[in-house]
């Protein structure tokens, strides 16, 4: 169960830092990166942003919009450029300090633990903390490479209405136990060697991508 294979170490991306991505990064910068779908973007996923924005005092959050997750299927997907656009949409004019990228597809990235490795290579010295909503930690066990994520950053998870007690007792919930932090050291998350995750409690927020698919008569992804 704890075993969804390992990523190989050398970036898919080639080298990373001769790409432009399309944003610059300082050392010591404190950065959420927050991949997904956005299949489509929603109000949850906002929450998701700008409570680990608040309460983990980041400089940025980068929504890495994922060109296509390997978990679901191709011909449920909206195209890249209409699932980049709905997220623009949704930070417009609420987005202090948010940037949406492409960087997992300039960096031919199929799995998160490779556009993890080539955007810590691409920005040395910059304090990277993957930002996750609590239905993805149900799942993370089924990630490639998952253990490999939780020792290459620090990890804040979101709760999210119906799953997050369910989450708390998943198979990466109990594999990395000892290392949870509790949710009021949040604020050191990006300085903490990892692994190291926090569990963020807050106001549920009850919109979904796949009740929004529904209402539009699309399949369930």
């Amino acid at each position: 169960m704890w075993a969804a294979g390992p990523a190989p170490r050398a970036p898919a991306g080639g080298r990373p830092g001769a790409l432009r991505l399309g944003f610059t990064l300082a050392r010591g910068m404190r950065v959420g990166l927050y991949g997904g779908s956005f299949n489509p973007a929603h109000d949850g996923h906002l929450h998701v942003a700008e409570t680990a924005r608040r309460r983990l005092g980041l400089d940025r959050v980068i929504w890495l919009v994922s060109p296509q997750n390997p978990l679901k299927a191709r011909q449920d997907t909206a195209s890249l450029d209409d699932r980049v656009a709905g997220v623009q949409a949704l930070i417009k004019g609420r987005g202090h300090g948010m940037i949406v990228s492409r960087a997992e597809t300039q960096l031919g990235s199929a799995y998160t633990i490779d556009t993890l490795r080539g955007l810590k290579a691409r920005f040395p010295g910059v304090k990277f903390v993957w930002i996750m909503g609590a239905d993805s930690l149900a799942s993370f066990h089924r990630w490639k490479g998952w253990t490999q994520i939780m020792r290459e950053a620090p990890v804040a998870v979101v709760s999210r209405p119906w799953i997050s007690l369910k989450s708390r007792f998943s198979p990466a919930a109990q594999r990395f136990a000892r290392f949870r932090r509790p949710s009021r050291s949040a604020i050191r998350l990006a300085d903490a060697t990892p692994p190291a995750w926090v569990f963020l409690f807050g106001r549920f927020n009850y919109q979904s991508s796949t009740v929004l698919r529904a209402r539009r008569g699309l399949p369930a992804a």
